[in-house]
């Protein structure tokens, strides 16, 4: 008997066809009656076996060509042929099975049951009626599906009971277990299944399967996991690894493809899937490796152009990434793939190319949405970070309206997503200079989620820049629960000293936190804060032994690496070393313009002025509205030459400094502009140009 799926598309006719199970049974108590009355007759073998061979032929023919004449001719053969062996199991099953073949499943059932009666450990009339009733279950909910499901689940009962050992029968009751929500019992056939032959390919995958479709990922990979890695098919890893995928665990999946592999060579699908695991896990030379395998045996394969974009775009290579997108949209058919979508949203992004960027954004907001506008777990998650991009974009291309909206939106998703759309609403209006709105969200979101300390928090740091710093300190400390989360409401209160210029109360929160900072990756963050904080204060020593500290442990870490190199460039020392550094945390994030502004500096105190200008032009497309960054900007265009676009600059970073906090402003930053700008003005006048008011 072959294996069969319970889930079917084919409607749930038992009813219309044969009734209910009862009409089955008074069938089979009139056929038992005749046969009864046949069964002291003597058995004619050579007649039986000729009309037997006749019935066959008839009913292959029959099923081939779908004549009706021939599959009456095939009842007949049958009927002369138990005629000559009325007691015949052979017999009695093959009418039931021709019946079914015919589908004519009324008769079919009619017959296994007559079998059944006569002789209960038929096991093919069980099969046949088990395959009858999973055929009858179809999709739906109603009565008649529950009838044929408790059906099913009897005669596979029964099959099991007579075949033990049949592997392929204990895994389709474990199905029929499931589906009328018997988990245990359905465990129990797995177990038993596994018992049986513990590796087998087709039992260990069909086991996890089952356990994936209920939604149970973790068991899962944990059925897989139990086979030892010598006895793993090719089937099995892929399989696992896939399950890894969903599981959000790159590393293992990569792993698990890469095993895969090393038994099937040639499986196109498992190297795309490792190519991407491995970009996932950060393993991008490793990843472009596998992928351009991929390209040089199949150029225009969708999967690996994408993940090549993906890793173009990366690296910062922003115009092949877009080329590279185009391709994957000329190889598919599907014009609204939200992987595609999202990557060349990105590159538009870091093209600089905000109203496409957005357009694309909002496209696949559009694609992802709920018809109901109701969304949980993933597709939750995904429309929050959909939102927050949109907001980010918005900002960038100097819509504030278009990014609070975004932010409002992400907010109404409710729970964690409601705190992080207030602190993005908080943050653009603190990029924007509106320090007053900023406050007044911030007391909203306090006020509306009082439990949640990282509103609180924020609330208390915009009372510290509002002039209210011990109002926000005891905000700030309410929110120490003795849990090593203290860390950072330590941080958020030596940022506000730090901001007051109280630099003794900042070293003493640093200190608490330092306590609490047991975990190296907590130690990073410690050096790093701290190291910021000293910078700030122009404790350079100390600064720089505090990065130094967060490198060893974290040596890649660009956060750090950024705020030291700038150090460096902004006082003129270790220039190369700066700039090692700077290219290193660009690389990391090449669309961040802190990161772009330090490079483009050191750069400049370089004397490499093109370079610098090309850096600087990127930080300020980034942020238009950062007073330094602009100051920046208009020291390298006077290097270049270009003294009109330098007086530009720094008038607009004038006036970003005018409307900033007092915390942002460095008065010697300040003087320093106002020096450039008028030396600037008096060279054009000299030069008989009209210098810009």
């Amino acid at each position: 008997m072959s294996r069969f799926v319970i889930r079917t598309t084919l409607a749930s006719f038992a009813v219309a066809v044969f009734g209910s199970p009862l009409f089955v049974c008074a069938q089979a108590s009139s056929a038992a009656a005749n046969a009864a009355a046949k069964s002291t007759q003597p058995v004619d073998y050579a007649e039986s076996y000729y009309h037997y061979g006749m019935a066959k032929l008839y009913e292959n023919d029959a099923v081939a060509t779908g004549r009706q004449d021939l599959a009456t001719q095939a009842i007949e053969q049958y009927k002369l042929a138990l005629d000559a062996d009325p007691n015949s199991r052979i017999l009695q099953d093959g009418v039931a099975n021709l019946y079914f073949r015919l589908g004519r499943i009324r008769e079919a059932v009619a017959a296994a049951q007559d079998q059944i009666a006569k002789h209960p450990d038929d096991i093919d009339a069980h099969l046949l009626l088990g395959h009858v009733y999973l055929r009858s279950i179809g999709d739906g909910q109603g009565p008649e599906t529950q009838q044929m499901l408790q059906a099913a689940i009897k005669e596979y009962e029964t099959i099991v009971s007579l075949k033990p050992g049949d592997l392929e029968n204990r895994l389709l009751l474990g199905q029929l277990y499931n589906l009328n929500h018997q988990t245990l019992k359905a465990d129990e056939q797995y177990k038993a299944a596994q018992k049986i032959d513990p590796t087998n390919e087709d039992v260990v995958l069909d086991i996890a399967r089952q356990y994936s479709e209920q939604g149970d990922l973790n068991h899962a990979a944990k059925v897989i996991e139990a086979v030892p890695q010598s006895d793993r098919t090719a089937r099995m890893d892929f399989a696992l690894a896939g399950l890894y995928d969903q599981l959000k665990r790159p590393k293992d999946a990569a792993t698990a493809y890469q095993a895969a592999l090393e038994q099937d060579p040639g499986n196109t699908s498992a190297e795309r899937g490792l190519a991407t695991a491995l970009t996932r896990a950060g393993e991008t030379a490793e990843a472009a490796k596998v992928n351009a395998e991929i390209l040089a045996s199949n150029p225009d394969d969708p999967q690996a152009l994408m993940r090549e974009g993906e890793m173009q775009r990366q690296k910062g290579e922003f115009a092949q990434a877009l080329a590279t997108f185009k391709k994957v949209e000329a190889q598919i058919s599907n014009g609204t793939d939200p992987e595609l979508i999202y990557n060349e949203a990105l590159t538009y992004d870091g093209l600089g190319r905000f109203p496409e960027a957005i357009k694309a954004v909002k496209l696949l907001l559009s694609v992802t949405a709920s018809p109901d506008g109701q969304y949980s777990g993933d597709s939750e998650q995904n429309r929050a970070a959909l939102l927050q991009l949109l907001g980010s974009v918005e900002r960038e291309a100097g819509d504030e309206d278009g990014a609070l909206s975004a932010y409002q939106q992400m907010a109404a998703l409710g729970g964690s997503f409601a705190a992080q759309g207030y602190d993005s609403q908080v943050d653009a209006y603190r990029d924007a200079h509106q320090w007053a709105k900023a406050l007044q969200v911030a007391a909203e979101a306090a006020k509306a989620m009082p439990a949640n300390h990282d509103v609180q928090l924020t609330y208390a740091l915009q009372l510290a820049d509002a002039g209210k710093l011990a109002e926000a300190v005891k905000l700030a400390r309410a929110q120490l629960t003795g849990t090593p989360d203290d860390r950072d409401v330590y941080y958020d209160l030596a940022e506000m000293y730090v901001r007051a210029k109280r630099w003794k109360d900042a070293s003493s929160a640093f200190d608490q936190a330092a306590v609490l900072a047991t975990k190296p990756d907590d130690k990073v963050i410690l050096y790093y804060f701290r190291g910021d904080a000293e910078l700030r204060e122009k404790a350079y020593d100390d600064a720089e032994a505090d990065f130094r500290k967060g490198l060893a442990i974290s040596p890649d870490n660009a956060s750090i690496e950024n705020d030291l190199g700038y150090m460096y460039a902004d006082r003129g020392i270790k220039l190369d070393q700066a700039v090692a550094m700077l290219k290193k945390a660009v690389a990391s994030d090449p669309q961040n313009y802190a990161f772009l502004d330090s490079l483009a500096w050191a750069y400049y105190k370089q004397g490499m002025y093109a370079l610098a200008e090309n850096y600087e032009r990127r930080a300020v497309q980034r942020m238009p509205d950062d007073p330094t960054v602009l100051a920046h900007l208009g020291d390298i265009e006077a290097k270049n030459g270009k003294l009109q676009l330098a007086i530009d600059d720094w008038q607009k970073s004038l006036q970003e400094f005018q409307t900033s906090l007092a915390p942002d402003i460095d008065s010697a930053d300040v003087t320093a502009v106002r020096h450039d700008l008028e030396s600037a003005r008096i060279r054009l006048a000299h030069l008989g140009e009209a210098p810009a008011k």
